[in-house]
């Protein structure tokens, strides 16, 4: 089974929803923040919830180098450097909108991006 590792800087709304739409399709998933917020954004939840995705209890927690050197692969979205470095993993990086304060359909369609990612990754 591949392990993933989805980072963004917040882990309150891309990375969170791609680790749940990872783990939905069966996929071994963790997310974290480079600067985690203190809860996941409410549009993110909601966005998620039209998918019948529960995000209550789920909370952003922060990037560590163990996760890292869990993963098989590691998903960046806007962390930049700051996302530490670990020699044998494989680094993607999706260029995403952040979801934070944005409309309810504007969430749907970054949501959308991320579920058409997720499916082409490896399990």
């Amino acid at each position: 089974m591949t392990n993933v590792l989805f980072v963004c800087i917040q882990n309150a709304g891309r990375s969170q929803m791609a680790e749940a739409l990872y783990e939905r399709l069966g996929g071994s998933a963790r997310s974290a923040g480079t600067k985690p917020a203190r809860r996941v954004h409410p549009e993110v939840a909601d966005a998620m919830a039209e998918l019948g995705v529960d995000f209550e209890g789920r909370v952003p927690h922060e990037l560590s180098r163990e996760d890292v050197e869990w993963a098989d692969i590691v998903v960046t979205m806007g962390c930049g450097d700051a996302c530490p470095y670990v020699p044998g993993k494989e680094y993607v990086d999706w260029g995403l909108d952040d979801p934070a304060g944005k409309r309810p359909e504007e969430v749907r369609a970054i949501r959308d991006e991320i579920e058409r990612r997720v499916a082409s990754l490896p399990r």
